[in-house]
Formats: structure tokens, sequence, C-alpha cells
């Protein structure tokens, strides 16, 4: 479905399906116009989710309806959005990430009544580079299939069992705004037993902060806020500069852990670059994955799923 147009251009009152509307356009509306756009973003949103089930569902039962929630501001207000639909949170403890994030998350699903799957992953990232050395971007699909991928799969077979018969719809804050590699995620897809659904995939960063301000309660995580990420996965693949500094100065018992982790790699051998975290050396990947700020992998392997 193509956007509306006024006077020749995208009308960003009138958003459609095919891509987001840029975010100048929509800085360039009043309050009240910015408001009127978010609840029609809303209405869009539940039409993505039903035309998902539509497409994909069938003949089969929903399972679950799950939430991805990281913690950062894009995941929890997508869960705010869906939490009276979603019967569970999924958050991925990959092992390397800021305890207070997962305090975050645990609180608001609390409060929210949301029952959460903290799925840890089965390798902790330190054993991993404690045998390879810290990744850099080359290494990322595979930081990005031990450290989140198996903790969906995890989640996946406690809520489906019957693949043959059950779905588990998965819904995912990605937005198309995010990343080049992000620019094309569907709205919506299916992969063996699990509907992937992205109702906010055209949602600005403005589009966020209006739904906030209209919704009055939507929690914010303060590691977001200090960091501008939501810290749940510090692989360092794709460590910015000046990232661990910030680290250090806001977490540093988080730094600390990552110091002694960095201690058993230069131990077990691993030479530079290898043995400091966030170096960066190395080609980026095309390959990536579905739930990482600057990534598009295929979503799961599962051969044992039925189609």
């Amino acid at each position: 479905m193509a956007e509306h147009t006024l006077f020749g251009a995208v009308d960003p009152l009138r958003p459609g399906l095919d891509a987001p509307t840029p975010i100048q356009d929509v800085a360039r509306l009043a309050a009240s116009g910015r408001r009127e756009r978010v609840l029609r973003l809303r209405h869009q949103a539940e039409q993505i989710f039903s035309d998902a089930l539509a497409t994909h569902l069938g003949r089969h039962r929903v399972a679950a309806v799950c939430v991805l929630f990281s913690g950062g501001s894009d995941s929890t207000s997508l869960a705010h959005l869906f939490r009276h639909r979603a019967t569970h949170a999924i958050h991925c403890n990959t092992t390397i990430g800021i305890e207070a994030t997962r305090e975050f998350v645990r609180a608001t699903c609390l409060e929210w009544d949301l029952p959460l799957l903290e799925e840890i992953a089965p390798k902790p990232f330190r054993q991993l580079v404690v045998e390879r050395g810290f990744p850099g971007p080359p290494m990322h699909p595979k930081m990005y299939s031990r450290l989140k991928e198996r903790g969906l799969r995890q989640a996946r077979r406690k809520l489906v069992a019957d693949t043959r018969r059950e779905r588990v719809v998965f819904l995912a804050g990605r937005r198309r705004q995010e990343s080049r590699r992000r620019a094309r995620v569907p709205l919506h897809e299916r992969d063996g037993s699990v509907i992937w659904i992205s109702p906010i995939a055209n949602w600005t960063v403005l589009d966020l902060n209006t739904y906030r301000q209209l919704a009055g309660d939507v929690p914010v995580n303060p590691v977001s806020q200090l960091l501008h990420m939501s810290g749940e996965c510090l692989c360092g693949s794709f460590a910015k500069p000046g990232e661990l500094e910030q680290i250090r100065a806001w977490y540093p018992d988080t730094d600390a852990e990552i110091d002694s982790i960095a201690a058993e790699v230069t131990a077990a051998g691993h030479r530079p670059p290898h043995n400091r975290w966030g170096h960066g050396s190395g080609r980026r990947s095309r390959a990536a994955g579905p739930l990482c700020s600057d990534c598009q992998l295929r979503l799961f392997d599962l051969d044992e799923e039925a189609s």
C-alpha cells in the first residue's frame, strides 16, 4: 500500500505500509499533527498484527504472543503498545550485558503482570571468547547465534508443544530507519513455527517520542538514558569508539567484568587485537541477526520443524 500524497509529496498524516515517512517530514508537523499521526500508526500496528495472522496462521493455533523485550527504548514502547495482547515477554540474557537492564525488564514485566521468559545463553560469553578471542565484525553472526538465537529457540520450545499444529508469535521492535540493513525488514514473515511481526517497522524516532508522551506511562530504562542503548548485549562486535569508556563511567561493575574476561582471554593465549574487547578488526559481515540494531540475518535454522 503506497503512502497517500499531498500536493505531490508524501503525506506524513497518512502513513502507508511500503516505507517509513522521511523523518524531516515528520519533524515539520505541529504537535497536534504528530499526535494524529501516531494514533494512525497505532491503528496500523494492529492492522499489521492482524494481517500477519491472516497470512501465516492458517489452521494452526496461536500458542503464545511474545514481545521481544531487550529493555531498549524501541522494545519498551512496543511492549507497552502490545502489553494487553501479549501472553509473554522474552528477554535474551546474553551473559554479557548490564544487569540494570535485566532488572528493568523484570520489574516492568512484573508491574504489567506479563510473564517473562528470561532465556540465558547455553554457553556464556566468557567461555566463548576464552575459546575464540574477542569478536570483531566478522564474528558477529556467531555471537548472535550463540547469545540470542539459541535463547529464542529455547523460548519457542517451551511455548510450542506441537510444531505441526501451533505457531508462536514474536513481536519485534525492528524499525526500517534504524540502519541500512533494516531498511527492508518485512512487516511480517514466518519461519517454521514462528511468526515474526514488526508492528513499528515504519515508525520514526519522533513517532516513538510522541507515543511515549501520549501514553504518559511508558517506563524508561535508565541505562538507555545514559548509554543511548539498552546494554543487554555487550559482545563488542560492533563497539563504537568510546563505548567502553562510557560503560566504565556509568557501570564500573560491568567494566570490571569485561576486564576480568580480557585477562582470561589473554591468559588463554589470544594475541592482539583479539584479546581486547571491541577491537573492531576485520570486515563487517553481511550476515547478522534480526534482534541486533545493525543486523539482518536469516531467522532460525529449525530443521526439526514442520513447514
